[in-house]
């Protein structure tokens, strides 16, 4: 079975599902993960998008992102997708949601309600090379550097939220 996403209502709503290279063809605002890890300096684990992707190959994003199955919570997409990608497990916890959309210039389309999760961990990646291909740890300013110097190596979801999440780390961090 095609990998299937579940589409939604901008209120989160399920309303059907549909093949996921289809609803990015078509535009279709569908569920979607992204998860976030830190290292006990602070440092974001940023991974680069194996170059085999369909869609921002070779673009540095967030730890792990996917979308969740049917039936399958946004937790335990998270949970399943860290694992997958980066061959960690951790407790995780609920960041936030937003809605975006970003075209790419193969014509595939972004729209996603994506669920935000963050955690912790200080065990070295072992990447799935299917998915990944390279990763580093940055601290908040050398990643904001890398982002005011070269945008467009970034993905789309991963400049409107690494601000948000590192809020939500510190808040964790001072606790």
């Amino acid at each position: 079975m095609k990998d299937q996403v579940i589409l939604v209502n901008t209120e989160d709503n399920p309303i059907g599902y549909m093949e996921k290279i289809e609803a990015h063809q078509k535009g279709l605002l569908h569920r979607a993960i992204s998860v976030f890890i830190f290292n006990q300096r602070k440092e974001m684990l940023i991974q680069r998008r194996a170059l085999s992707k369909y869609h921002t190959p070779g673009i540095w994003s967030n730890t792990a992102c996917s979308h969740p199955r049917k039936n399958e919570t946004t937790m335990e997409a998270a949970d399943r997708r860290l694992f997958e990608e980066m061959g960690l497990k951790t407790t995780l916890n609920y960041g936030f949601k937003f809605l975006y959309k970003a075209e790419f210039n193969n014509g595939l389309i972004e729209h996603e309600l994506d669920h935000v999760y963050f955690g912790f961990s200080n065990i070295k990646p072992s990447l799935n090379n299917s998915e990944v291909c390279d990763y580093k740890y940055l601290d908040e300013g050398n990643l904001e550097k890398m982002i005011v110097q070269q945008p467009e190596i970034f993905s789309p979801w991963f400049k409107l939220t690494y601000k948000k999440v590192f809020d939500l780390a510190d808040c964790l961090f001072e606790n």
